[in-house]
């Protein structure tokens, strides 16, 4: 007979089902805003990329500071809260469109506000899984946010084209109704997330988040990594609209539906990781499907060669995949190597460093396709540079490589003393819950 699934209780399935309509509901939002810059606003390639930039503006500018805040809060309320600040910068789009208000401008700003409130989200969202999950269960609970998340990512861009082409702007409200739901099933969760730390200041608090990530070489090389992926894939996917929009002369529900098709990949890919890494190890998961996520995005180059749309599809399908692998494996081996205490300003410093290179790359991706349009034409500026970024992000593979040698040598190092008996279990099995010295 097959297993049952393992509970992993009440706590985190209110949260598990909160996560995913919010997933779904910011799905219409990535898609639909980069549409109304291009077919209403006639927004540029650099336009498109300033926007963009302001997704991830507030990591460098709040990032520090977040880990220390949330720490002094109560975390479950926090989330609650930003889930409603959301909720309002959501849908002043529509508002602002309605009133004849809207522009590039105002969607940065409102934008830029999400993306603040999203920092504050995220601190807490990291520490949200330890505290109302066994640790022996993270990785599973990761594969299933990331399962869902992956099923919210097939359905939510048909959605987003066709709540688009049947609403127009309106299309985002659906967006902040998930906001809501969020914070409805925040609400109704036990209590957990009360601070951790009550002591320090601010400034020491942030001085720790950045020595504890730099101090562990596990953790250094995972940043490194990170910041190398993120210097690379955000130019990935600027340009993608771009190139699928204007280059290949895709309509909106054809886009909507070579992406669809592509979460599909996303999907197995957080079915199968935790399979992959009992196997193999998180770490060297991790380092193999960093360097397998980049490599396949050149398979957009194939395109106009071949039909573009399922060029699209397959290629973000592997694309997808690999990057579930990602992020299945990236958050349990980061949290194994840190104390309760002070997961909130290691999990803050790692995304003010990892995550706050993406509004630069962001913004260059937009500003070379500007450049390179005048010369090569817009379909040639977006395959190269999309290019360029890839091969860039797939240096990350170089620090991520050693990573699981690192785990396997803590994991020994934990095992007890070797006695007559069995042989000692493999590399793969010692480094499934690695833990520091």
């Amino acid at each position: 007979m097959p297993r049952r699934p393992v509970s992993l209780g009440g706590g985190f399935n209110l949260f598990w089902a909160g996560q995913t309509v919010s997933t779904v509901g910011d799905r219409v939002t990535v898609f639909v805003v980069p549409t109304l810059m291009i077919f209403v606003l006639h927004a540029s390639a650099l336009q498109v990329g300033v926007v963009a930039m302001a997704q991830y503006l507030g990591i460098p500018l709040l990032g520090p500071v977040a880990g220390v805040l949330v720490d002094r809060w109560d975390k479950r309320w926090t989330m609650l809260a930003c889930d409603l600040v959301r909720l309002v910068a959501v849908a002043v789009i529509p508002l602002a469109y309605w009133l004849d208000r809207l522009s590039t401008p105002l969607l940065f700003g409102c934008v830029a506000v999400i993306s603040g409130a999203t920092i504050f989200f995220n601190v807490g969202y990291l520490v949200a899984v330890p505290a109302v999950v066994p640790e022996r269960h993270l990785v599973r609970a990761y594969s299933r946010l990331e399962g869902s998340g992956s099923v919210s990512e097939v359905a939510g861009p048909s959605i987003a084209a066709g709540l688009y082409s049947a609403l127009g702007v309106a299309a985002l409200l659906v967006d902040a109704a998930s906001y809501l739901v969020s914070a409805v099933c925040f609400r109704a969760m036990p209590p957990w997330g009360e601070r951790t730390v009550a002591t320090g200041s601010v400034l020491e608090r942030l001085t720790a988040g950045f020595r504890l990530n730099w101090a562990d070489p596990v953790l250094r090389r995972v940043v490194i990594a990170a910041v190398t992926l993120n210097c690379g894939g955000p130019v990935f996917v600027t340009v993608l609209p771009v190139l699928a929009y204007r280059g290949l002369g895709l309509s909106v529900g054809a886009f909507g539906a070579a992406m669809s098709v592509a979460a599909v990949g996303a999907l197995a890919g957080a079915v199968v990781a935790p399979r992959i890494s009992e196997r193999l190890g998180t770490g060297r998961t991790l380092a193999w499907a960093l360097l397998l996520h980049c490599l396949v995005g050149l398979g957009v180059l194939a395109a106009p060669a071949l039909p573009a749309g399922p060029v699209i599809a397959v290629t973000m399908g592997c694309y997808g995949f690999f990057m579930s692998c990602i992020n299945v494996c990236s958050a349990p081996t980061r949290q194994s190597r840190m104390s309760a205490q002070n997961q909130g300003v290691m999990h803050a410093a790692f995304r003010t460093v990892t995550w706050g290179v993406i509004p630069l790359a962001a913004l260059a991706g937009g500003l070379a396709v500007t450049l390179l349009t005048g010369p090569l034409g817009i379909l040639d500026a977006t395959r190269a540079v999309m290019a360029g970024g890839t091969l860039l992000a797939a240096c990350s593979f170089l620090a991520a490589v050693r990573i699981q040698p690192l785990l396997d040598a803590a994991a020994g190092a934990k095992a007890p003393a070797a006695g007559p008996g069995p042989a000692p279990a493999g590399r793969a099995g010692r480094a499934r819950r690695p833990r520091t010295g």
